[in-house]
């Protein structure tokens, strides 16, 4: 599976099949490389320290005496 067709591109006309790359061994691996790379460093940060990905809010303890100061009364 070729991007062109052979000389498509190439003025001279000569046969260029020395330069070329295949789409699928090369850039398939390559995506499925760094897919799986990116999975790995997001699994390993989630899975072995789930605090870094939190929201600091959720980490300050609840009073239930106090209501929030943006909460008002209708009255």
């Amino acid at each position: 599976l070729f991007l062109h067709q052979t000389g498509s591109n190439n003025t001279t006309g000569l046969n260029s099949d020395a330069d070329k790359v295949t789409f699928h061994p090369y850039f398939s691996y390559k995506d499925l490389f760094g897919f799986i790379l990116m999975l790995i460093g997001l699994a390993s940060v989630a899975l072995f320290s789930p605090n870094l990905l939190g929201d600091p809010d959720n980490f300050t303890p609840a009073n239930p005496l106090v209501t929030p100061p943006h909460i008002k009364p209708e009255w």
